[in-house]
Formats: structure tokens, C-alpha cells, sequence
């Protein structure tokens, strides 16, 4: 082929780029930012069946998401710009002396400048067997296909041999696919480059609460097959055998160097392509290498997006002939969410620095942990955060400065004493925001104000920031918002395009007005462009929810099937049930305080057994049923109800659970009766609507044996009463409650229960928690207090009234649903062949229950070889 191509009578140079993963394409993206792609023929070899793809997200495939939702590739793109790009046709050879690169399907390619973004391929320790059937990578699409269909056929246990970030995932891929999972790493924690040893205990702990057994400090010496070469197990280094189906080895990466290597290019004795601060091959000036196939200029090969992509506009820059281009190092901080857990490292975060300080905050029972690196002059030098890492885009663009608050300050988390969090509006301009496209915070600002840019996705498009692993777009947010409003533009903080009044705003009027349907609300006050119209997915909910809570008071019904409120519902509260990922759903009968009689024992027993249902005794002291399918709901609950059983509304965004110890009653500890209490809040406060949902728990004495202070409103008793304890959470984002008030009577206690959560209701955005909207609201806690303790809005009266009319206007939303042949006819699959069970709902046999048999992961057409293959030519 010619080594040019002819536009009129100027030859055009050639770029050929091998590879086509997220740093080639932004490659190519900085090419056309400069204006090379007009100026330059640009051909592109790509290994993979499909162009580049978000590898960072690579495991939320098995979250549903497909490989176009996943496709960093935009072929409108491509074709404005000429670029030739050639899917499954990776470079096998190149003579570099001749300057041809010859693809795996014979073509030739004639080039001017070679840049090799190759990337790397996962290590697989040389152990016996590592080839069997079952044995597996972690790379690409197409082994997650692989591991799915195994995993669906032919396994029950899997194990994963990395504990690093990909080990993690990988494990959190066959956890998901329903299999009792194991993690194999020879370091002493998991993910030993990102954590020391404090991050990796919590780690750890989180881990194996969630049900997966960790094996650290010890290697894989073989893996065990069967007669038929299958796997069957694992051999350790510690003597231990391990049984499991399948093996997935995610121990690392190594550079992609081979082609480089075969051409006569410099490597490094560890791997990796040497290149200069300007990208370029030490051998060869007119080949570059980016990504992690390169071996930089500072020794290093960084596995990370946001150095590639440094190095891709490196190289681009070079290209173009920009003298000031170079690449000399990049920043290694990383945050990720494994297995559901925050997990962010910056920095130093190891404090390697010569007389550094270390100031750590740990909570093991809630898997947080909190550390920040110090210089002796107070500079932030790096930190690691585990459980809970809000704060790493602030705290990231503080390294190497001095925070304007102190240490402890930055890692007490909210509710532990600590003064008000540090936001990113005190950031100094220079302060790099998104760090996978280098972007500042007077960039940032720049946008809004000189651009114009109004919100985030217009920030984005015009800036790059919060493209890359998206880590940032919370503080991009914060930083337009704070921006537009210092520059006297008015943010709107509508609840929706239908709506221009936040929540709050939309409570006060329904509750002032006694507007009791959602279409009187709309037509009323909604947007101009929205009245008279159906609304949207945020708003009805939302507005729905506001009516049940306050349905006694305003003449509607609290019965959230009936008439318009059922239209207004999410799809939980459809059916009164969880849906769960196969198409089933679960039914949750309350429990109050945990307390059950052996007789209802018997009965759930019986109707799981009936029903072929799988059973399992939650955290919330309750038993769950999963497996139900929606034509079997009203059946199932006919018979609890005959049982006095009530919904427990695990569906709703309302009051799940008051979880409690057995108090005084048994134990040698306790204080008070921790169940009486814990039954009679539960019954008061049951099918309470709200933001989002609440959760609570009576510790019967200061050894807090039922985690009170994990809840949205905690109880723990004392010899002088009770201590109220507001605004705990659990899961992803712990928060340890605040004290509201301490040593209450009975009547005190429910009396400021019953305000704080009504003020809760009144005050809250949409799908806020109480520990969000404990740190958001004006004063916080103080303020909280002043109003439903010291009553300084003089509106306790009128929340206590509120609460009085939920109670006497509470009805089992089941108990109405089965005695209604009307609502029963709503409990079908298909609504034009009500008999049809869904045939999609299927389940198979494990530990002598049942589990969901999912379907094959349904992946998207490859795109066709005319849109990928050829040129567009100008």
C-alpha cells in the first residue's frame, strides 16, 4: 500500500495505531483535537471483535449493562474524521526498517509515525494444570461470556487466584453468578499496592461479611482436575486444599510488548516498551508507545486510565510537533467500588516520606477506614480510604498542600466529632479535580463562567472532566453549582423538569393546600411546559409518597393501590414485593423486634415449603422468602395474613425493621426491656412513608448488642431511661448516629421519635437517608435539635399531630390487597394471558433450596464490517 495518501496534490503522512482500548481511542481523539486527523491518514488495528470499551467498567456487565452501554467509541466520529479502523485484524508483524506494519489478515500498512497501544495481558502463575477446563482469565469481554456460560453449567464454587483490584471484581463477577466464592492472594492482604495493613483489615472484614472466604499469605502450587481434565480443585502453598468448579486468575498484568519485541525495539528487563518523556520508542523516533505497554521515562509502567491517557496526548502533542510535550510521571490515585465497597488510595499512601505522620480513624465492626499521610509542615502527602471515600476528590486535590483544617478533622467521620466537612469550593484553582483527563478546578470555573456552561454534562463535553473513571463527578457538581450561583445565576433545584420547587417545598404545599392527588399538585404547580401532562419517574414517586405519609391528614387514602396513587408507585410497591434479579420476588412478613412464636415459625416454614420458596433469617431479625412468583403473591399472603401476620414492607421506602437484643428480660446485662420497646416502636411506626427508607434497633444496655447506632433512629437503654440516638447508617456509606437526647422516660423517647421523624418527612429531598440530610440541613444536629427537642420553630404540636394521624389511620396494605378481587387482578405476568406463568422465571437446586437460574448474559451484535472496516474517506 502507499505509503501516503493523495488529497488534491498534497501527500498525506500516515499514523498507523496498533490497539484500540480506552487509551488508543483517546489517542485518537487527541489527534483530532490538534487537527492531525485532517492533515494525516489514519489507520487503526484492533485485536478485540469490538472498538475500545471501558475496561474500568468492565464488571457491570454482569449488572446488566451491554456493549454498547459499556463503548467508548463513538463511530460518528470516526467516520467525520477518515479514520480507517479495523476490527479482529491486530498487527503481526513490523519492519521498521522498510516502515510497514502487516495485519493478521495480510493487509499492509505503509506509516509515517507507529504508535503501539497494545496494552498488557493477565499473568497466569506457571502451575500444573493452569490450561485445564474451567480455568479462566479476567480481561476482556469475551472471558466474561466465558465465565458466565461456565458458570451456569458446569460450577457451584469458584476461585479467584489475585486479591488486587481485578481479583476483587473478578470475584464479585462469580458471586453474582450464584457461586460460593474464594479469594486466593500470596500477600498478607488484599490489595497490598493500593492498602497497608489497617485498610487491608477492613477490607478483609467487609469481604468476608459478605459471604466470600479469603485465603492471604499463601499461593497456588497446582490446580486439580478430574479424569476428563476438569477442575476440581486447588493445591496451596500452606498444605491447604482448596474444592472448587472453577479457576480465575486475575494475579496481575504484563506489559504487551511481544511486537515490539520482535521488531527489535528496547524493552525493559521487566517488560514494557522503552519511550521517552515524550512517548517515543528510545530505538526509534517515529514509533511511540502508550499505555501499558510502555515502560515511561521514569521506569515505571502505570496500569492505571488516567496515566495512558497522559500519554496519549503526549504523543499526539509530539506528532504535531508541541516542543513542550512530555510525559515524566503521573499520579497513581485510584477509587473504585469492589464488591459494593469504596476503596480509594492517593498520594502516598504508604508514607514512604521521610518523617511523615500517619493520622488513622478505624471502625472495624463497620469495615471503615480512614487514613491520611502528614508531613512534619502539615502538608497532606496521601491517604487510603476504605468504607467510606466521599471526600477523595477534595482530599486528592489537597495533596501537597496544606488543608485548611486539621488532620483529625478530615478523617473523623461525620457524627464522631467531626466540625464540618472541608468542600471543594475551598480548592485553590490549580488543584487538579479529574485526574484521568488532567483537568483543574480554574478550568473547571473557566467553563461556567467563560463558556457558559449552566450543568455538569455541558461541563463535561466542554472540559473532558468526569469522562474518564467518573470519580469526580460528585465534586464536579458541588464546584459548577457553588460557580453559577457565585457568579448570580440561580440554580434550579426543581425536583424534576416537571416541578420547580424542591420536595420540601412540594410537602409544605400538599400538607398547606390538602391537595390530595398527585394531578391537582401538577396542573397546579407543576412547570408550565408539565401541567395538564403525565408527569415523569421522578416526581410521581416522590409526590406519591408525600400524599401516604400524609394521607389521614389530607383526606387521601393511605392505600397505596388505590386509584391514582397505584399509577404513582415504583415498581416494588406495584406488587407490595421486592422483585428480585430472575423476575421473582421475595415476601418479608414483619417481625416486630424480631420476636416470633414457634407456631408462626411453623406457618412460614409451611408456606416456604408449599411454595418451593427459599428461605433465609436476615440482619433485620426477620425471615425472608425469595422465589415467589407475582401470580403466587396473593396466595402466599392469604395465609399469612390468616396467621396474623402484616406486611413488613421491605418494598417501600417506609419503616423495615426495629431490630433489638433480648434486653433485661435475659440477659445479665441488660437495663431495660430492649423487645418491649423495640415491638412497640415497630407497631407504631409500621408502613410509615418516607424519603427513603428507615431503619431502627433497642440495645438493651450500653453493650449495643443490636447496633443501634448503625440506624436512622437508635434506642439504647440506660439505668436512667433511654438515649435517642439520629441519623446512623450502614452499607456502603457508614455514619455512626448522633446523641439527640439521653436518659428519656418512655412517653419522652416516643415523643421525640415521633417528631424527629416527621421533621425527617417535612425536610428531606427525594431518596435522602437521615444521615444525608443530617449533614445537608442547615445546622445540622444543633438545628435538628432546637426544633424537635427545644420545639424553636413551635411546630412540634403539629408534628406530633401528624404522627398521631398516621398511627390511627395505619392499615395493612396486604390485609386490604387479598379481601379486593379488583387489586388481586393486578398479581399476573402477562396481563392479556393472566393464567401464563412468566416462563423466564426459573429456578435450580442449592444446599437443598432453590436459587434463580439466570439466562445467558445477552450480549449485542458486533457491528458490521462496512461501518468498521474500510476508510472514510474525505
Amino acid at each position: 500500500m502507499s505509503a501516503t495518501a493523495i488529497v488534491g496534490d498534497a501527500p498525506r503522512p500516515t499514523i498507523v495505531l496498533v490497539g484500540h482500548g480506552m487509551v488508543g481511542q483517546r489517542f485518537l481523539e487527541a489527534l483530532a483535537e490538534r487537527g492531525l486527523t485532517a492533515a494525516h491518514r489514519v489507520v487503526v488495528l484492533c485485536e478485540e471483535p469490538r472498538p475500545a470499551y471501558d475496561r474500568v467498567q468492565l464488571t457491570s456487565y454482569f449488572s446488566g449493562k451491554t456493549p454498547e452501554d459499556l463503548s467508548v467509541t463513538d463511530m460518528e466520529f470516526i467516520k467525520d474524521h477518515g479514520i480507517e479502523l479495523h476490527v479482529g485484524d491486530p498487527a503481526e508483524t513490523i519492519d521498521r526498517s522498510a516502515k510497514v506494519v502487516t495485519a493478521r489478515s495480510g493487509l499492509t500498512f505503509d506509516y509515517d509515525f507507529l504508535v503501539l497501544a497494545t496494552g498488557s495481558y493477565p499473568f497466569v502463575p506457571p502451575v500444573p494444570n493452569k490450561d485445564a477446563e474451567g480455568c479462566f482469565v479476567y480481561r476482556t469481554i469475551e472471558d466474561l461470556l466465558a465465565i458466565e456460560e461456565y458458570a451456569k453449567s458446569k460450577a457451584t464454587t469458584g476461585a479467584v487466584v489475585g486479591g488486587g483490584l481485578l481479583g476483587l471484581e473478578a470475584a464479585g463477577a462469580l458471586k453474582g453468578l450464584g457461586l460460593s466464592t474464594h479469594i486466593v492472594e500470596f500477600a498478607p492482604r488484599l490489595m497490598p499496592v493500593q492498602v497497608d495493613e489497617g485498610g487491608g483489615a477492613a477490607l478483609l472484614r467487609t469481604i468476608e461479611d459478605m459471604g466470600l472466604t479469603v485465603h492471604t499469605g499463601t499461593g497456588t502450587q497446582e490446580i486439580v482436575t478430574d479424569a476428563s481434565g476438569a477442575v476440581t480443585g486447588m493445591k496451596l502453598s500452606d498444605g491447604s486444599e482448596l474444592a472448587t468448579d472453577m479457576v480465575v486468575f486475575s494475579a496481575g498484568v504484563r506489559p504487551r510488548d511481544q511486537l515490539a519485541r520482535d521488531s527489535g525495539l528496547t524493552v525493559g528487563e521487566r517488560g514494557g516498551i522503552s519511550v521517552d518523556e515524550q512517548c517515543r520508542t528510545v530505538s526509534d523516533p517515529h514509533v511511540f508507545a502508550i499505555g501499558e505497554c510502555a515502560l515511561a521515562s521514569d521506569g515505571r509502567v502505570y496500569g492505571l486510565v488516567a496515566p495512558g491517557y497522559e500519554q496519549a496526548e503526549t504523543a499526539a502533542a509530539t506528532i504535531a510537533a508541541d516542543e513542550e510535550a512530555a510525559f515524566t510521571g503521573a499520579d497513581l490515585s485510584t477509587k473504585l467500588k469492589l464488591l459494593g465497597v469504596d476503596v480509594a488510595s492517593f498520594g502516598d499512601a504508604h508514607g514512604t516520606a521521610d518523617d511523615c505522620l500517619d493520622v488513622v480513624y478505624s471502625d472495624s465492626r463497620s469495615g471503615l477506614y480512614k487514613k491520611l499521610v502528614i508531613g512534619r509542615d502539615g502538608t497532606l502527602l496521601g491517604g487510603i480510604l476504605i468504607g467510606d471515600a466521599d471526600s477523595y476528590g477534595t482530599l486528592r486535590a489537597f495533596t501537597g498542600s496544606v488543608p485548611p483544617i486539621s488532620p483529625e478533622a478530615l478523617v473523623l467521620p461525620a457524627g464522631a466529632g467531626a466540625p464540618a466537612q472541608l468542600g471543594p469550593s475551598a480548592l485553590p484553582d490549580e488543584a487538579i479535580i479529574c485526574s484521568c483527563h488532567n483537568v483543574s478546578k480554574g478550568t473547571i470555573r473557566g467553563a461556567v463562567t467563560d463558556h457558559q456552561c449552566t450543568t455538569v454534562p455541558e461541563v463535561k463535553k466542554c472540559t473532558k472532566a468526569g469522562t474518564g473513571c467518573g470519580s469526580c463527578v460528585k465534586v464536579l457538581g458541588q464546584l459548577v453549582n457553588a460557580e453559577l450561583e457565585a457568579s448570580g445565576v440561580e440554580v434550579d433545584k426543581g425536583l424534576c423538569g416537571c416541578f420547580s420547587q424542591t420536595r420540601e417545598e412540594l410537602y409544605e404545599i400538599v400538607l398547606a393546600l390538602r391537595i390530595n392527588t398527585y394531578q391537582d399538585l401538577l396542573d397546579r404547580y407543576g412547570r408550565e411546559d408539565a401541567r395538564g401532562g403525565d408527569g415523569c419517574e421522578i416526581c410521581k414517586p416522590a409526590v406519591g409518597s408525600i400524599i401516604a405519609s400524609l394521607a389521614p391528614t389530607i383526606g387521601a387514602s393511605g392505600y397505596v393501590l388505590e386509584g391514582e396513587q397505584a399509577a404513582l408507585q415504583d415498581s416494588n410497591d406495584h406488587f407490595l414485593a421486592n422483585l428480585q434479579k430472575n423476575g421473582s420476588y421475595s415476601v418479608v412478613p414483619r417481625i416486630p423486634g424480631g420476636e416470633i412464636t414457634p407456631e408462626g415459625l411453623i406457618v412460614i416454614g409451611e408456606i416456604a415449603r408449599d411454595f418451593g420458596l427459599y428461605t433465609k433469617i436476615t440482619g433485620g431479625q426477620r425471615i425472608d422468602m425469595f422465589g415467589a412468583r407475582v401470580e403466587q403473591l396473593p396466595s402466599i399472603w392469604a395465609r399469612l395474613v390468616d396467621a396474623g401476620f402484616e406486611s413488613g414492607h421491605a418494598y417501600g421506602k417506609a419503616l423495615r425493621t426495629v431490630k433489638s437484643c433480648v434486653g433485661q428480660t435475659w440477659c445479665r446485662y441488660g437495663v431495660q426491656d430492649s423487645v418491649r420497646m423495640a415491638i412497640d416502636l415497630e407497631l407504631r411506626y409500621r408502613g410509615l412513608r418516607s424519603p427513603h427508607k428507615l431503619k431502627s434497633a433497642v440495645s438493651g444496655c450500653a453493650r449495643e448488642c443490636a447496633e443501634a447506632q448503625s440506624k436512622d433512629f437508635g434506642i439504647i437503654a440506660t439505668a436512667g431511661g433511654w438515649n435517642l440516638y439520629v441519623g446512623g447508617n450502614g452499607g456502603a456509606t457508614p455514619r455512626h448516629a448522633d446523641l439527640l437526647a439521653q436518659d428519656l422516660s418512655d412517653a419522652e423517647l416516643i415523643r421525640l421519635i415521633d417528631r424527629f421523624l416527621m421533621f425527617y418527612i417535612r425536610t428531606a429531598d427525594r431518596l435522602e437517608r437521615t444521615s444525608t440530610w443530617l449533614e445537608r440541613i442547615p445546622g445540622g444536629l444543633d438545628h435538628v435539635r432546637d426544633v424537635v427537642v427545644e420545639d424553636s420553630l413551635g411546630i412540634c404540636e403539629e408534628l406530633e399531630s401528624l404522627m398521631a394521624a398516621h398511627v390511627a389511620g395505619y392499615r395493612d396494605e396486604w390485609a386490604q390487597t387479598i379481601n379486593d378481587p379488583e387489586k388481586l387482578a393486578r398479581f399476573v405476568s402477562f396481563v392479556n394471558a393472566p393464567d401464563t406463568p412468566d416462563p423466564v422465571v426459573g429456578f435450580v437446586p442449592e444446599r437443598d433450596q432453590i436459587k434463580p437460574d439466570l439466562p445467558l448474559l445477552s450480549i449485542g451484535m458486533r457491528p458490521t464490517e462496512d461501518v468498521l472496516e474500510g476508510s472514510a474517506q474525505r
